[in-house]
């Protein structure tokens, strides 16, 4: 190797001197540079002998080496995290191309027309019912090449692949599935009419909507990302517990650049590489903009996103250039292209595709002559005419070639494209491009000609829908790829999981109590589940999902019985293994530990719940959380595990305000049941007993798996332990529709309904004997288990009344229920007080609601209930002030039981503090 001559500043000197110096210093620069570049040159031979020689292994290993001595001498090392602004895979490693490329250059087109055609089409007849047209038409190559070459159908041997569609880009793929015969012109055609006469499209993937067509929602933007990371990971999962066969399945997940600022697209990336899922591929759709402007107009986000992804362990493809800048770059021998390439902010690369080639021969090439001088042979219409890599058919199937192939990690192919490619002055590459809906009949011929659409000038003016004869050469071809890859996509199909059922005999110690012995509703709950577990039928199906709080709850029994999953096992010995509870990670291991992530954990949850449609398996998540940290945290993701069709058991665990004593404001949880009720295809509780725990379990596994209903459940659990008494008989039908009188009263006296959920059920007992022992009153208990149930029964037979007036009305449950039931009626609850107020109106008499709206404290479980007004005596005085209202006791009996149990009636309202 060339040795450095040391380099020394020159002192600085003045006239004929300091020119003769100014020469010298030149001369030596001009000499550094050549022996630079000598010394470059030698380096680089070298380690192409060693590749050709030794393979790339070796190469990786002495570049390792120097790393370590160059921070040995302290030397600053570059960051490595990003790569040349040029295409991953160099020409001479391109593989060849597989398909008839014009023949699939017509299909695109004929997909591109229609995607447009339909939002063009559906906004002239109905203005503003939206649409987008700008992201399919970015992304149509990205799409056509993996129709055409690699995403394969449920009929594939590997079971098939996962597609992840970019929510916008749906107008291309019902396009595709028109021209494949699978969709009607009448459902494009009421795109985004979904209650048209006939029916319609949805605007994005909905499972919910089309159970048989869209597998995955992806439309809330951010989310599918995290979705697909962790499906990649429990498809590992069933197959390392033997539920699924060995499959070389993929999980490609495409996603807009723009999408890449939602937290949850990028915070699980670092998962997938740790857990080495090369079987997930993300495809980002780099079109420079997001709805409003470019995604960076200051930076670059392909070299950005490269960074983020290739220093989290991701391979990472990029595809930024078509066919046409190959020549270019090969003449490129001293990297001044490249160098330029890199220097472009994407907001100047966005300018390039609506300024002309005459600009960017000027701004591109314009800064060094050398670079006019590579171009100098073309003209400007065809540098305005070079492609981009994402829209360069080759370029993507040999970036989708090696990331299908790539082991040990998963695979993100950065594909560079214009949105709204092929709209012309409609909007191709303008920031107005995602709002584009509409073309007018210049705009629409420009399309038309430009894809070569074979429509007269007559017929394109209200932008038809286009198909080609069911015989003509391109609908042989769309029809042979797709059967040659398993068939159709996308596609959704659900296993009937009837007859997978745990024995009656599970739930029978639930139903006895506890003898005195005082247990939470959690420890309850986590002894039913180890019972599920062991359940010769269903034990193997149950998949136990938890956030790092496991030890919370009481879960560790479940460690050594069912196992923490882990891919690759146990690679050291714990702490605790001496223990009977040690932390066990096996490769069969049932329980997935996700950490400390409530997002990654209901990925999961989806992931196992969807199992039936999406892997052809059975598994039943329960996924147990601090309640506080479910609802309000991830939220976003409960509503698409609704829409997923997803079956589970969503379990809150240390619930309640005022239950959950000393954690305080951030973690005492008093609305995740507000929350639930919004979710229509959830059913929740808050449960008091083990009994009714047990119960709603037993029915929401018949109704998942036997009845194959489409709803998830939600239950509540507490950490107050307190006697489990025995099932009372005839209370089940009441457990499951939401109430039951719990213990009637004795007394000869006025009468009040007392109403109790959960772990403040204890506190209505507790009044009801403190108005029998005190006031003389009689007191009624009810659990009320769901309010939510008991509100949704009773709208719908108030709605089935409205629609039906000539015929016998219905009757709510609640009312049936409540027949009989005399006086005003007392509601407690842990949660707030808009939960029993939404069934006021179906109760025969006045509504008195406690609850704990406001702050949590960071106090004991008394002063709680004292301070939200939801103990026994607030309880207690609540019932006298209803009785008071109704006239059925003395109007000051109220006040004199405030100074009787020393309630301050002048303390500051807790929904203010």
């Amino acid at each position: 190797m060339t040795t450095e001559t040391p380099r020394t500043q020159p002192a600085a000197v003045d006239g004929a001197a300091g020119a003769n110096g100014a020469d010298e210093a030149a001369s030596r620069a001009a000499l550094e540079a050549e022996f630079d570049a000598i010394e470059s040159e030698e380096w680089r031979q070298s380690l192409h002998d060693v590749f050709y020689r030794r393979g790339p292994e070796r190469v990786a290993e002495l570049l390792a080496d120097l790393q370590i001595e160059a921070q040995r001498e302290m030397a600053q090392l570059p960051v490595t995290s990003r790569t040349p602004y040029v295409n991953t895979i160099p020409l001479e490693r391109q593989p060849p191309y597989p398909g008839n490329r014009q023949i699939e250059q017509r299909i695109k087109s004929f997909v591109r027309w229609n995607a447009m055609a339909m939002v063009v089409d559906a906004n002239n007849r109905h203005e503003g019912i939206g649409g987008h047209i700008s992201t399919y038409a970015s992304a149509a190559t990205l799409y056509e090449v993996g129709f055409n070459h690699f995403f394969r159908g449920a009929d594939d041997p590997s079971g098939g692949d996962l597609i992840y569609i970019q929510g916008h880009a749906s107008p291309g793929i019902y396009a595709r599935a028109y021209l494949e015969g699978r969709l009607s012109e009448e459902l494009l055609f009421n795109f985004r009419r979904e209650l048209a006469e006939g029916g319609g499209l949805p605007s994005y993937p909905h499972p919910w909507l089309m159970n048989h067509f869209w597998k995955f929602p992806t439309v809330s933007m951010g989310l599918a990302p995290l979705m697909a990371i962790y499906q990649a990971r429990f498809m590992r999962y069933l197959v390392d517990r033997g539920l699924k066969d060995p499959t070389d399945a993929k999980v490609w997940c495409f996603i807009g650049d723009g999408e890449t600022d939602e937290p949850e697209a990028l915070g699980a990336i670092s998962l997938a590489a740790r857990e080495r899922l090369d079987n997930l591929i993300f495809v980002i759709n780099c079109n420079l903009q997001r709805l409003d402007g470019p995604v960076r107009g200051n930076g670059q986000i392909i070299q950005e996103l490269e960074a983020v992804f290739r220093g989290a362990g991701w391979n990472v493809i990029k595809v930024l250039w078509g066919a046409e800048w190959d020549d270019l770059l090969a003449r490129d021998d001293d990297g001044l292209l490249t160098r330029r390439m890199g220097e472009i902010v994407d907001g100047e690369y966005q300018k390039y595709t609506v300024a002309g080639g005459a600009y960017i021969r000027e701004h591109f090439y314009g800064v060094d002559p050398r670079l006019l001088r590579m171009v100098e042979h073309m003209s400007d219409d065809e540098l305005w005419s070079m492609r981009l890599g994402g829209h360069d058919p080759e370029k993507v199937h040999a970036a989708y070639h090696a990331a299908i192939r790539h082991e040990g990690a998963p695979t993100v192919i950065l594909a560079r494209t214009i949105k709204g490619y092929g709209l012309g002055e409609a909007g191709e590459g303008k920031n107005i491009t995602h709002q584009q809906k509409q073309l007018n009949a210049d705009e629409l011929m420009h399309f038309r000609d430009r894809f070569g659409i074979p429509l007269s000038d007559e017929e394109v003016g209200s932008a038809p829908l286009y198909k080609p004869d069911d015989d003509s050469a391109e609908a042989r071809y769309m029809h042979q790829r797709r059967r040659s890859l398993g068939g159709f996509l996308p596609l959704r199909r659900t296993i009937s999981c009837a007859g997978i059922s745990p024995a009656e005999s599970v739930y029978d110690e639930f139903y006895e109590g506890s003898g005195g012995r005082e247990v939470s509703t959690t420890l309850a709950f986590v002894r039913l589940l180890g019972r599920l577990l062991r359940d010769d039928v269903i034990g193997d199906h149950i998949v136990p999902i938890v956030p790092d709080e496991a030890r919370t709850f009481g879960m560790e029994t479940l460690f050594r019985q069912a196992g923490i999953y882990s891919h690759v096992g146990q690679l050291y010995e714990p702490v605790d293994a001496d223990s009977l509870i040690y932390y066990k990670e096996t490769t069969d291991g049932q329980i997935l530990e996700e950490g400390i992530t409530e997002a990654g954990s209901l990925a999961s949850f989806i992931a196992a719940g969807t199992a039936p449609a999406v892997h052809g398996a059975c598994t039943l998540p329960f996924f147990i959380f601090y309640s506080m940290f479910g609802f309000q945290r991830v939220g976003d993701l409960v509503w698409a595990a609704a829409d997923s069709r997803t079956r589970g058991f969503l379990v809150g665990a240390t619930a309640g305000r005022t239950t959950l004593q000393g954690e305080g404001l951030q973690h005492q949880d008093g609305h995740s049941h507000v929350l639930a009720s919004v979710v229509p295809n959830l059913v929740s509780y808050d449960p008091a007993y083990a009994y009714e725990v047990s119960l709603i379990v037993r029915e929401g596994i018949r109704r998942m798996h036997e009845q194959q209903d489409a709803v998830f459940y939600y239950l509540t659990v507490t950490n107050e332990a307190y006697p489990q008494p025995p099932m009372p008989e005839g209370v089940e039908e009441g457990v499951l529709r939401g109430i039951y009188r719990l213990k009637g009263s004795e007394v000869e006296g006025p009468r009040v309904q007392l109403f109790g959920s959960g772990a403040i059920l204890n506190q209505v007992v507790a009044a009801q004997e403190l108005l029998a022992d005190r006031y003389g009153m009689a007191a009624d208990v009810w659990s009320v288990t769901s309010y939510s149930e008991l509100r949704r029964n009773a709208i719908d037979a108030d709605r089935w009344n409205m629609l039906h007036p000539g015929e016998p009305p219905r009757r709510p449950y609640l009312a049936e229920a409540l027949d009989g039931a005399e006086g005003p009626f007392v509601a407690a609850t842990d949660y707030m007080k808009s939960l029993p107020d939404g069934v006021s109106k179906w109760l025969p008499g006045r509504l008195v609601a406690l609850g704990t709206d406001g702050f949590g404290r960071s106090e004991t479980r008394e002063a709680l209930r004292d301070f939200f007004e939801v103990d026994a005596k607030h309880i207690a005085l609540a019932a006298l002030y209803a009785l008071a209202q109704d006239g059925a006791v003395d109007a000051d009996l109220p006040e004199r039981a405030i100074a009787e149990l020393g309630i301050d009636p002048d303390k500051i309202n807790p929904r203010l503090a």
